[in-house]
């Protein structure tokens, strides 16, 4: 089995790693991301005592650490079976040497598995790592429907014949852990977490983790989904409101009562928010089909519009009740406030029901260990 090892201006902690796991018979792939003249003694030194178990390879400036272990998986891939596993370690002492063997065996009992060491964040934890993981988790489960306890892990385990998907995925950086994630619960591929220790060396003061930069990084893969449904609901939003303006402005419109027009054109009284909000939802809907098919959920399932259009008829049953429950009478609000309050309402509800209904992910994932 091989371990991945990706490194930027390390310090003896690295050594420590690869003598900690040396007699697991791992070989390492350590990967120097741009270090520069100073860090080469530390990384001839590892060379020279483990030999032939360790191989370098070398970034000429700083790539990112999702550059770095693309860099090893193509390695890897040029020399291993494809039947074999890979474990991919942080450089910085954080992931100790039971806890890598744990989750390499993990590995082996199921190779079809991305496997994580999942940190109980217990005793000190520096708060932007316990923050920002919390955050991310929240986000994670509600986006994906797939609960990950620790989403930033870079402990994680996995076949060499997954490299020409891993490769594929998009991410240089610290978002690229994230995208692998995201991209496993897209492709129904089981996530299986293993219980390791949280390490916190000296406060983790040796990261080079970016705490807004990096942060915004990891997260903007999940931001960009929930953006896909907000871009949506303005539409649906602003074109239910101009309907209702320019039906209740026709020239034979006549109000009968509040929020209730006499068209005689058509011989019948029609409730314009009604109208205006099947417009809108046809709209915001399609659109939102469109973009959540093809960027969201990505998925060729033939039944899935068929799907999506029951649920988009049920919520404008569902947003009508509500309209004419917050807008009617002599106390109600009006329609801008009103459609914003049941979109509130009902965007989580959309949510659950495409991603459960119209989308669903068979991803299960197996309990932790």
């Amino acid at each position: 089995m091989y371990a991945v090892i990706p490194a930027y201006k390390p310090d003896k902690k690295l050594y420590n790693v690869i003598e900690g796991l040396v007699d697991a018979g791992f070989d390492f792939v350590v990967v120097d991301d741009g270090s520069g003249e100073e860090f080469r003694p530390l990384f001839d030194s590892i060379e020279e005592d483990f030999g032939p178990v360790v191989t370098i390879l070398r970034h000429d400036v700083n790539r990112g650490k999702g550059r770095a272990m693309k860099t090893a998986f193509e390695y890897i891939a040029s020399v291993a079976d494809e039947n074999e596993g890979l474990v991919t370690v942080d450089a910085d002492g954080q992931h100790l040497p039971a806890d890598v063997k744990k989750v390499a065996a993990a590995w082996r009992e199921t190779p079809d598995s991305l496997v994580l060491g999942s940190r109980h964040f217990t005793g000190k934890v520096p708060f932007k790592s316990k923050w920002g993981n919390g955050f991310t988790r929240i986000v994670f489960a509600v986006t994906t429907g797939v609960r990950v306890f620790d989403t930033q892990t870079g402990l994680r385990a996995f076949s060499v014949s997954r490299i020409p998907e891993m490769l594929a995925i998009k991410g240089e950086r610290y978002d690229y852990e994230m995208a692998q994630l995201l991209d496993a619960t897209k492709e129904h591929i089981d996530i299986r977490e293993v219980t390791i220790d949280t390490v916190y060396i000296e406060g983790n003061k040796s990261s080079h983790f970016r705490v807004l930069k990096d942060s915004f990084l990891i997260n903007k893969m999940i931001f960009k989904f929930m953006l896909m449904s907000f871009v949506s609901f303005l539409l649906d939003y602003f074109t239910v409101l101009a309907s209702s303006e320019i039906l209740a402005s026709l020239p034979a419109a006549v109000e009968v009562e509040k929020n209730k027009y006499l068209l005689p054109m058509f011989d019948r009284m029609v409730d314009t928010h009604l109208i205006a909000l099947v417009i809108g939802r046809l709209l915001g809907s399609t659109l939102n089909f469109l973009l959540n098919r093809n960027l969201v959920f990505k998925t060729g399932d033939k039944l899935a519009p068929v799907r999506y259009f029951i649920v988009v008829a049920a919520l404008v049953a569902a947003n009508y009740g509500l309209i004419t429950i917050l807008v009617s009478g002599d106390n109600g609000v009006p329609l801008w406030i009103g459609q914003l309050i049941a979109q509130a309402i009902l965007y989580p509800v959309s949510f659950v029901l495409q991603r459960n209904f119209v989308f669903p992910n068979k991803h299960k994932r197996k309990k932790r260990l």
